[in-house]
C-alpha cells in the first residue's frame, strides 16, 4: 500500500515537471516525463491527455490519438481526452472523426463557450468538405489548369514598380530584385508568377520520379530539409552558403510551404532559381505539398490572399509533378520521408512510381513522404498516424540492396537542426530554425564534397522576421489549436 502511495505521489511530482518543461516548449522532454508518471500510475487519465497535447505539439498526431483514446478507456466521462484527441483527428484533416469527438466534449460540457466555438467551427469544416465532395469532379475528368493560363496577355499595370521578367529568360538580376522586394513584403506581379510556375511545372513534369545527381570531382552540393514557409530564414542560408547556381547547387527536400506566413515567396523564389538555372536547384516533394495539407495548415489561404484562387489549383498541379526522391553520385538517398514497410524495394520500384497525383494514404509513395526513423529494430506503427516508423536494420538492408552508403531525409524538427542515427547510415536535415517561432531549435544544411561524399553539416539559428505569426493564413479552427 506503502509503494503504491509513494508511486502516486512520485507520479504526481514527475507530471508538474512535465507541465513545467512543456510550458519551456521543451516537448519530447515533457512527453519523456509523462511516460514515467504514466509507467509509476497508468490509471490516470490526465497523464494521457497531457501527454497527447505534447505529442499534438509534435505533429506526432497517430501517438496523440492513441493518448487521447487512453484517457477516454480511463474515465468515459473526461472531457479533455475528447477534446486532445478530437484535436489530433483535425490536425491530419479527419474533419468527421475530430466532429464525433467535439460533439462529445458538448454534451459532458454544455455550459463551456469553448467547447461550443469548436464544434461550430468542426461542423463549419465538415460542411463544407461536404459540398466539396458533392461538386468535385472526377481525377480522369480533371481539366488542367495550366494549359488554360497565357501568362503573357496578363497586363502589367504602369505603375507596377516590382521585379520584372523581360521575354522568357529568368536572369539573376530579376530573381535579385524579386528578393529584395520580398523581403520588403512586396508581392511579385500575377504576371511574373504565372511565368515562373509555369516554367517549373514543364521542368518538373519532364524529370523522372527518382532523379540521379551527378558531383563532378572537386565539386560540391548542399542538401537542405524543411523550410516551411520561413522565408527570412531560406535568404540566411543562402548569406551563409551563397546563391543557387551550377556551380553552387542545392537540393530542397520538401515541406517549402505551411506553418510559416512566408510560403508564397519561398516557392517562388525556388521555382525562380530553378527556371533560371535548372541544375542549379532540385526540389523534391514533401508530404506538405499537397492539397488536403494546404488547406490545413495556411498555404492555401496564403495564395488566396496574396496572389488568386486559380494560383491555389495552379500550385496543386505544381506539386503533384515534383520527384520523390533524388540519388547523389550513386552513394547518398535523399527523401523527405523514409523508407518502406516492406524490404526488397529497389531504386527502379521508385523510378516506376506514377507520381502525377495527390500523395495516397498507403504504399510507397505515401511512405516516402511520410516514415520516420525508430531507435529499435524492425518497423513499428507511425506516431504521426501515416507511413511507418522503421529501424537501423531496415536502413542497412536498404541501402545493401540498392549499393548505396547513405539515407538523408528531413520531415522532423530537431533541436539542432539535424540528427545522425542508424549507426551513421541515416541523417535528418531540418531547415527551419525556431520552427512557427516557437521550438528554439536550430537549422542546418549538408554539404557534401565530391569524390568522397562525406556529409559536412553547418547548423544556423534564426532571423528576426516581420511581425506575421505563423499560420496567419491556416484554417480558422486549427488556430483555435495551436
Amino acid at each position: 500500500m506503502e509503494t503504491e502511495n509513494s508511486n502516486t505521489s512520485r507520479a504526481e511530482e514527475l507530471k508538474q515537471l512535465a507541465n513545467e518543461v512543456f510550458k519551456g516548449h521543451k516537448y519530447s522532454q515533457a512527453i519523456d516525463l509523462y511516460t514515467q508518471a504514466i509507467e509509476l500510475n497508468g490509471e490516470s487519465a490526465v497523464y494521457y491527455a497531457n501527454r497527447a497535447f505534447a505529442h499534438t505539439k509534435l505533429e506526432e498526431y497517430g501517438s496523440a490519438i492513441q493518448d487521447g483514446t487512453r484517457a477516454i478507456e480511463i474515465d468515459p466521462r473526461y472531457s479533455k481526452g475528447y477534446y486532445r484527441r478530437g484535436a489530433a483527428y483535425l490536425a491530419m484533416g479527419k474533419f468527421k472523426d475530430a466532429l464525433k469527438d467535439f460533439q462529445q466534449v458538448k454534451k459532458l460540457c454544455p455550459n463551456d463557450p469553448d467547447a461550443t466555438k469548436k464544434l461550430k467551427e468542426c461542423e463549419k469544416a465538415v460542411m463544407k468538405l461536404k459540398f466539396e465532395e458533392a461538386i468535385s469532379v472526377p481525377e480522369s475528368q480533371r481539366r488542367s489548369v495550366a494549359d488554360s493560363i497565357d501568362y503573357r496577355s496578363v497586363e502589367v499595370e504602369p505603375q507596377y514598380a516590382g521585379a520584372r521578367i523581360e521575354g522568357d529568360v529568368v536572369t539573376l538580376d530579376f530573381v535579385k530584385k524579386m528578393l529584395d522586394d520580398f523581403k520588403n513584403q512586396k508581392n511579385l506581379h500575377k504576371r511574373y508568377a504565372y511565368q515562373i510556375v509555369l516554367q517549373t511545372r514543364e521542368m518538373l513534369r519532364a524529370l523522372p520520379s527518382l532523379v540521379d545527381i551527378v558531383v563532378p570531382a572537386g565539386k560540391h552540393f548542399t542538401v537542405c530539409g524543411d523550410v516551411h514557409g520561413q522565408f527570412y530564414d531560406l535568404l540566411n542560408i543562402f548569406e551563409l552558403n551563397g546563391l543557387p547556381s551550377e556551380d553552387n547547387p542545392y537540393l530542397f527536400n520538401g515541406d517549402f510551404v505551411d506553418r510559416g506566413s512566408f510560403s508564397l515567396e519561398v516557392i517562388l523564389t525556388l521555382f525562380a532559381f530553378k527556371c533560371m538555372c535548372p541544375s542549379a536547384i532540385h526540389l523534391a516533394r514533401g508530404n506538405h505539398e499537397s492539397k488536403s495539407m494546404n488547406k490545413i495548415y495556411g498555404f492555401e489561404g496564403e495564395v488566396r490572399s496574396k496572389l488568386s484562387e486559380i494560383f491555389v489549383e495552379l500550385f496543386a498541379e505544381v506539386f503533384c509533378c515534383l520527384p520523390l526522391a533524388h540519388v547523389i553520385n550513386e552513394k547518398v538517398f535523399v527523401v523527405h520521408g523514409g523508407l518502406f514497410s516492406v524490404d526488397g524495394v529497389k531504386l527502379s520500384d521508385i523510378r516506376a512510381i506514377d507520381r502525377f497525383c495527390e500523395p495516397p494514404e498507403e504504399g510507397l509513395m505515401c511512405e516516402l513522404l511520410w516514415s520516420d526513423p525508430q531507435p529499435q529494430p524492425g518497423r513499428g506503427p507511425s506516431k504521426r498516424g501515416v507511413g511507418l516508423s522503421f529501424g537501423g536494420d531496415v536502413t542497412k538492408r536498404f541501402l545493401q540492396e540498392n549499393n548505396l552508403d547513405l539515407v538523408v531525409r528531413s520531415h522532423e524538427v530537431k533541436d539542432e537542426g539535424y540528427e545522425i542515427e542508424h549507426d551513421g547510415k541515416l541523417i535528418t536535415v531540418f531547415s527551419a530554425p525556431n520552427y512557427c517561432d516557437q521550438m528554439g531549435n536550430k537549422g542546418a544544411f549538408i554539404r557534401f564534397e565530391a569524390p568522397d561524399m562525406k556529409p559536412n553539416i553547418v547548423t544556423f539559428s534564426a532571423v528576426p522576421h516581420p511581425d506575421v505569426k505563423p499560420m496567419a493564413y491556416a484554417n480558422n479552427f486549427l488556430r483555435m489549436f495551436s
